[in-house]
């Protein structure tokens, strides 16, 4: 079953689009896991059922997806603009579990995404391990954001992020971070994945990256950054880019590991 809608969130204080995907023959009985999956940058809460085989991954699961949209925001509180993290994990999950048997164990819960959701993906799950037992990031951005942010204040630095990602992300970033693009400890999953350290309540982190995406130099830094934690992590590259193609296939391998 795929549901395609709007909610109102009292946090963003307007509609929002959402679309839900379910197992094939949801019946009463659950409860049901739950993956948030989140879109990436140009992506809306349909992009994944539009671009995707998920209704076919989900078709014979136990497994109810949530797809959520949350605009250009890195799923982030803006500075000038709505609250799309506090939304994502505090408001979203309530709503859903009002009215779907979804169940309420980090262990049943999962938060997935690619590109900019990737990025997203990891933030809530190291931000509150409490809640999500397992994150699937593919593709990943802004995994070194302080860097990113501070060549950007760089003389010459918004000219040369500009040229290479254009103008419409920098204004983004703005947006979330501030006019002086001020870097917080919270923003950084690595920063979030070393408080987690010493804890005992981690969640599971599969990642994937495209041996030929852009991304790929900042995705094996941060293989390399992560396997001291004591996280149960387990990152795979194969020949790829940074596209659907890649992306589908890193769902249905995340799925499977998960066993969503």
């Amino acid at each position: 079953m795929i549901l395609r809608g709007t909610v109102f969130s009292n946090i963003l204080g307007k509609d929002t689009g959402i679309t839900i995907v379910t197992p094939g023959n949801l019946q009463e009985g659950g409860p049901y896991k739950v993956a948030y999956l989140l879109h990436g940058l140009c992506g809306d809460s349909a992009t994944w059922v539009d671009d995707s085989m998920l209704p076919v991954y989900a078709r014979e699961g136990r497994t109810i997806f949530i797809l959520p949209d949350a605009a250009r925001s890195f799923y982030s509180d803006m500075r000038h603009g709505p609250r799309y993290f506090t939304y994502l994990v505090e408001e979203l999950p309530q709503l859903c579990k009002a009215v779907f048997q979804i169940s309420a164990r980090r262990e049943d819960t999962a938060i997935l995404g690619a590109s900019m959701g990737g990025y997203g993906a990891l933030k809530c799950a190291l931000s509150r391990p409490e809640q999500y037992g397992m994150c699937g990031a593919f593709s990943s951005a802004c995994l070194f954001l302080k860097d990113g942010l501070a060549e950007q204040q760089k003389p010459g630095g918004k000219q040369a992020f500009i040229e290479q990602y254009g103008e419409q992300l920098y204004l983004d970033f703005l947006a979330i971070f501030g006019e002086e693009l001020e870097w917080k400890p919270e923003y950084e999953v690595l920063e979030l994945a070393k408080r987690l350290q010493k804890k005992e309540s981690k969640p599971a982190i599969y990642m994937t990256c495209g041996s030929s995406d852009p991304f790929q130099p900042s995705h094996a830094q941060f293989r390399k950054e992560m396997e001291p934690l004591g996280f149960d992590f387990q990152y795979e590259e194969w020949p790829g880019g940074h596209d659907f193609f890649f992306f589908d296939h890193s769902l249905k391998r995340a799925i499977h590991r998960f066993g969503l």
